[in-house]
């Protein structure tokens, strides 16, 4: 048994990890010196078109950084056919291995009364929250520099992607600096966390028109959310239909409802629609 033993770890130190082609990773520090952020970062394989290549910025990157670079890594090989062209996608993430880290509660979230908050499952109290600006300055200025450094950016294909609460911050950058991105795609939003926040179309509009941003926005949730007290679709489907309302002012906004998914197994399905949205070859940028 003793020696059973010592061949399969003999074994497992003789084979390489497994690891998705054209990746990497590296610490970052954040501006306050508290957390190091895990940044995960994907290349495309080919040269860079003399606008620079797209760029997606993911939250939660070590829950579903691995999904979109293989669906780019696959769907990117034939654009013509599958409406997706090469990119950079550069994930956000935490210092561990589980699929999602309480900071991202700090992180994603504005200052909101605590008795404003909704009321969690269990009853419990929520994790630190409101730390967003923070979150975005590091974002802003620390993050997007060094990959516009490394790579030739498209500066007007700049997209950001979160889910849930990371969906929540992704509106919440929208309504607040929407010059930032081009492309704003938020899956199964927690909007409920936060919903007088996005009541405010006439200042988002003056935003706007101060920076000259022209946005698209792609919202999302699966079918069985609907059965969730957060009225998680109904608020993204209305919040969807007030946006397009503001085409005139430069906005483009689509909502989708997923067949048979829930909260998390609609990430793969969103993600696949997401590519489509952002890195569409016949998607002009404006």
């Amino acid at each position: 048994m003793v020696h059973e033993k010592h061949d399969e770890a003999a074994k497992d130190a003789e084979c390489p990890p497994v690891a998705i082609p054209g990746t990497k990773q590296h610490l970052m520090r954040s501006p306050s010196g508290d957390r190091n952020y895990r940044i995960f970062i994907s290349s495309p394989i080919e040269e860079p078109p003399p606008s620079g290549y797209p760029v997606i910025y993911l939250l939660d990157a070590n829950s579903v950084f691995g999904t979109m670079v293989e669906a780019v890594r696959m769907q990117a090989r034939r654009p013509e056919k599958t409406g997706v062209v090469p990119a950079v996608i550069v994930g956000i993430g935490y210092e561990t291995d589980a699929p999602f880290d309480p900071a991202r509660y700090y992180d994603f979230t504005l200052p909101v009364r605590p008795e404003n908050l909704p009321k969690r499952p269990d009853g419990a109290e929520w994790p630190e929250s409101g730390g967003a600006e923070a979150f975005l300055s590091f974002i802003e200025e620390k993050v997007k520099p060094e990959i516009e450094r490394e790579f030739k950016i498209d500066m007007r294909r700049q997209a950001i992607f979160g889910h849930s609460l990371g969906g929540l911050f992704v509106l919440q950058v929208l309504f607040t600096k929407p010059e930032l991105f081009q492309t704003y795609i938020a899956g199964s939003p927690s909007i409920h966390w936060n919903q007088p926040f996005f009541e405010k179309e006439r200042e988002f509009v003056s935003r706007l028109h101060a920076a000259d941003a022209k946005v698209d926005v792609l919202l999302g949730a699966g079918e069985l959310e609907k059965s969730h007290k957060s009225r998680m679709n109904e608020r993204a489907e209305k919040l969807a239909e007030r946006l397009s309302a503001l085409e005139e002012f430069g906005v483009r906004a689509e909502f989708h409802e997923f067949e048979g998914e829930g909260h998390i197994s609609v990430l793969p399905v969103f993600i696949s629609r997401a590519l489509r949205f952002a890195l569409n070859p016949d998607r002009q940028a404006r």
